[in-house]
């Protein structure tokens, strides 16, 4: 017995030994990564490897082992970073273009449970009333515990039409609470936009996609041409945006600030994770795209301009915010954003798949890190909708399991400037009607541009100079 543990253990220290010798190799000019092999690790993953190949209850094959071997060493080291099956990577690259199948949930990974960063805007999800911060414990049947991040995902997408029952746990509900969703093919508008008032536009971007760029230079021109005349003040609304690609978020960054104006650099181990992108075509244009931007109006440059931001604005879309504020572009308004500051490089493997790992920080134009900090409002605004809600249990980055730290280890609180955020006067919140224990709540949904939107009627309030920090 003990000779065919040894003997499937010395195939597992030999594929394993293989593959940190080959890493070692290449990082031989990193002085720092070339550390001598772990051997007693290496020694104690053999043995590992040996008795589930001879002990385990059933057969497991060598593959598995390892690709749970690599997942696992991906899932250890961040939230962000995964290995990508080949139907997860392909899903992930559908994703950015726009049209994917599911429930429409931007979602991560916490002490074994899945949590909501963020309903996607117009999905099953937030049609059904799921919010920031939920835990889902179960999908149908099945404990989310037992389950990866990358499988608990791929039990949420399915066929259009069919169903699935998340149960979820809500700090505010006394026992959890059921959804039964009907999946569907989520096609996300990147860009909405229209005029609020006559001089005043409200444009929109849900996600930062490949075409971003593009449908917000065509959004701007036509609210231009309705307006005919120029603007007197716009909204940007990155309220919920989970983010997306990073040269979208340049995109839009440079299509307010001026040519050249730097937007974000970021900060990593290796010469290829350290850039800084500015408000130039070759740091948003893919291949040889024509400039989308150039046919922008003069005045978009000048435009007096509100950006409303919340908790569940993260990555592309803090970055935008923090260019816009660090240029004096234009004044941030809501509430703190989520805090994801890191940069995921997909690196595309042999075999159809692909890893997704964490290579540097993004950091705005005047140095501040967005990581587990976020973009801090110049004037904050609460969302009466969500006043009822605890503070404390408002979900960002920090509150991850294993998020990277912030370099700069400033107070969570600030963002690094010796200005303060001025609060703003919030209407009180309606109280939510009662429902029976249990039920999941179905409030009745905001629409973000709508009248009933009181951050963008202050954000419309303080562009006609109207003095909000003044209340009863």
């Amino acid at each position: 017995m003990r000779s065919r543990i040894e003997k499937f253990g010395l195939i597992g220290l030999g594929l394993i030994a293989g593959v940190l010798i080959s890493l070692q190799l290449s990082a031989i000019a990193d002085k720092e990564s070339a550390e001598p092999l772990p051997i007693e690790e290496l020694r104690a993953f053999s043995e590992v490897f040996g008795r589930i190949k001879s002990d385990y209850v059933e057969p497991v094959s060598d593959k598995k082992l390892i690709t749970e071997a690599i997942t696992g060493m991906l899932t250890g080291l961040d939230p962000h970073s995964a290995y990508l099956d080949t139907e997860a990577f392909k899903e992930l690259q559908i994703g950015t273009q726009g049209e994917f199948g599911g429930l429409g949930i931007e979602v991560g990974m916490e002490d074994g449970l899945v949590k909501v960063i963020a309903p996607i805007e117009d999905s099953p999800a937030y049609h059904a009333g799921m919010k920031s911060g939920d835990l889902i414990i179960k999908l149908d049947d099945v404990l989310v515990k037992s389950l990866s991040l990358s499988d608990a995902v791929k039990r949420m997408r399915g066929k259009p039409g069919s169903k699935i029952t998340l149960t979820v746990v809500r700090k505010d509900a006394p026992k959890p609470l059921l959804f039964t969703l009907t999946r569907a093919i989520i096609k996300v508008q990147s860009v909405k936009s229209k005029l609020v008032e006559p001089g005043y536009a409200f444009v929109r971007i849900t996600q930062f996609q490949e075409h971003t760029g593009e449908n917000l230079a065509s959004a701007l021109n036509n609210l231009y041409k309705q307006n005919q005349a120029p603007l007197k003040g716009l909204v940007l609304d990155l309220r919920n945006d989970p983010g997306g690609l990073l040269n979208s978020s340049v995109a839009a960054s440079a299509a307010f600030l001026p040519k050249d104006a730097l937007v974000v650099y970021t900060e990593g181990r290796n010469a290829e994770a350290k850039m800084r992108l500015s408000a130039v075509p070759d740091d948003y244009l893919r291949g040889n795209e024509k400039d989308y931007l150039k046919s922008l109006p003069p005045a978009v440059k000048s435009v007096p301009m509100i950006v409303l931001v919340n908790g569940g604005s993260a990555s592309a879309s803090e970055i935008v915010a923090g260019a816009l504020q660090d240029h004096k572009r234009a004044i941030i308004m809501g509430t703190q954003t989520f805090g994801k500051g890191s940069v995921q490089s997909v690196l595309q493997l042999g075999n159809n798949t692909a890893i997704k790992l964490t290579t540097a920080r993004y950091f705005t134009p005047n140095g501040r890190s967005i990581q587990a900090k976020g973009i801090v409002p110049d004037i904050i605004v609460e969302d009466p909708a969500t006043m009822d809600q605890d503070q404390t249990f408002r979900m960002r980055e920090a509150d991850l399991e294993r998020h990277l730290t912030n370099s700069q280890e400033q107070d969570t609180k600030t963002d690094g400037s010796t200005k303060p955020a001025i609060p703003a006067p919030v209407a009180p919140a309606k109280p939510a009607p009662k429902r029976e224990e249990g039920e999941a709540a179905k409030p009745k949904l905001l629409e973000f541009g709508s009248k009933e939107d009181y951050q963008l009627q202050q954000a419309l309030n303080l562009l006609k100079g109207v003095n909000i920090l003044q209340g009863k």
